[in-house]
């Protein structure tokens, strides 16, 4: 979901436990029946014809509008009852609040949690899966999204929102210096190139990525930095695939095109406004972020295709959004799937949550809403959202996200700064990032395969 800093951090509590198939792919053994998923379903097959006491599960979550989406699933039946808690956002301390309430064994059911964190979530045995009763909706949502609820065959809960990532560009700025829009990742290098020579330096192509955002290039480019291989985890953050990122990214700092403001400094919003930063390749939740911080910029942006590594390829990265997951523990997973479920894909729920937290949907039913239709005047009135609604379905499937990615990105962050600096070249960067997530996965007693 749209978030203004990129890292997830949590307090675990307690050491991550060892990645079993019971974590990856085995099932709960309380999920033994299928149900469609719907509300009204639900109150039928609770009921048996007959009233009955509603069951009652928790919800806690933080995005503006969920309150207001659980009070319509109340309303549009009685065999489901959920009680919405709001608690602070993950990254300060909602994630330690849940995982304590697993190991109190205090029953919560549901939890909104970022999809870069759930892995983390799952490899200590915190989430319940839910596949029996999720399964036969995976078609609902986009291929990229779903991926990042599960491992292996387990299914931890429903995709909410997704962050396809496309070019956001200064159409002003490319205008005055006679740029084209590139499509390729080389047409945008010679991009920087240009505006670099033509601004006298005094505009930059894009400025600095952390963690998930420098992630979301890797992830178009199909070099995932982890999987699972049997019962042991895959580190393959210093790929190949990954080294002809980082060597891409290396050749811009050398051309000197990319911003000294890192992403989310005030100097980052204020280059984005002013124009002397003309691009930011990015998931949609940032066109929320330049509307409501680099206001100088109305009228002057516009949104194109991600650039391809070769003309005529549509792979597409994805940085951002979150489940509504299923905690170990819950008492009525099934009840718990059908809420989550239903505030996934209902079209009046969704559009509240679109109008009051900026979400994109991961139903592909619902990206065809009327709040994702129009013209938007801080793009000049481009319909943005037909771009996103095509990139959605473009993204890169294969992505996992590690079990600990709260010290990974840490780490990855740290050596960042230094290739950004030119101090260090990217693939050092992800080679060291390598050396220490594989050194502390091991020491975590997760078996890590060679």
């Amino acid at each position: 979901m749209q978030r203004k800093k990129a890292t997830a951090v949590f307090a675990a509590g307690a050491a991550i436990l060892s990645l079993t198939l019971a974590a990856c792919s085995g099932g709960s053994g309380s999920a033994n029946t299928s149900t469609s998923g719907s509300a009204s379903g639900a109150s039928s097959s609770a009921t048996g014809g007959s009233p009955a006491a509603a069951k009652e599960i928790t919800f806690w979550g933080w995005a503006p509008g969920y309150d207001k989406a659980v009070e319509a699933f109340n309303s549009s039946q009685s065999a489901i009852k959920v009680k919405y808690e709001e608690i602070s956002p993950g990254a300060k301390g909602g994630y330690e609040k849940m995982l304590n309430s697993v190991k109190a064994n205090q029953g919560t059911c549901l939890a909104q949690v970022g999809y870069e964190t759930l892995t983390s979530f799952a490899a200590q045995g915190a989430l319940e899966d839910v596949s029996s009763y999720a399964k036969s909706s995976e078609s609902e949502f986009a291929p990229g999204a779903w991926n990042s609820v599960k491992i292996g065959e387990a299914v931890y809960g429903a995709p909410v929102d997704q962050g396809p990532m496309a070019l956001f560009y200064n159409k002003k700025v490319f205008e005055k210096y006679g740029i084209a829009v590139p499509t390729t990742w080389a047409e945008y290098q010679a991009a920087g190139k240009t505006l670099k020579e033509k601004s006298s330096g005094k505009v930059s192509l894009t400025s600095s990525y952390l963690n998930y955002d420098f992630a979301g290039f890797n992830w178009q480019a199909s070099a995932p930095w982890f999987g699972v291989e049997g019962d042991s985890w895959k580190v393959s953050i210093s790929s190949d695939a990954t080294n002809k990122v980082s060597a891409y990214w290396d050749g811009l700092v050398k051309d000197g095109v990319i911003s000294k403001a890192p992403m989310w400094d005030q100097s980052w919003y204020t280059g984005l406004s002013d124009g002397t930063i003309a691009t930011h390749v990015g998931a949609v939740w940032i066109a929320g972020i330049l509307k409501g911080d680099a206001k100088g910029g109305s009228g002057d942006w516009a949104v194109a295709p991600m650039p391809q590594w070769n003309a005529g390829d549509t792979a597409v990265g994805n940085v951002g959004g979150s489940a509504t997951a299923v905690l170990k523990g819950c008492s009525d997973p099934e009840a718990a799937w059908t809420f989550a479920h239903w505030m996934s894909t209902d079209k009046d729920a969704f559009a509240g949550l679109v109008d009051s937290a900026a979400l994109y949907p991961a139903a592909t039913a619902l990206l065809d809403l009327p709040a994702l239709s129009k013209g938007d005047p801080y793009f000049g009135g481009q319909k943005i959202f037909d771009v996103f609604k095509d990139a959605s379905g473009k993204v890169v499937t294969g992505w996992t996200w590690g079990p600990n990615m709260p010290e990974t990105v840490k780490t990855l962050d740290d050596q960042l700064g230094k290739a950004w600096s030119g101090t260090q070249t990217f693939e050092e960067a992800t080679k060291a990032t390598q050396e220490k997530t594989v050194s502390d996965l091991k020491a975590q007693g997760l078996s890590v395969a060679e």
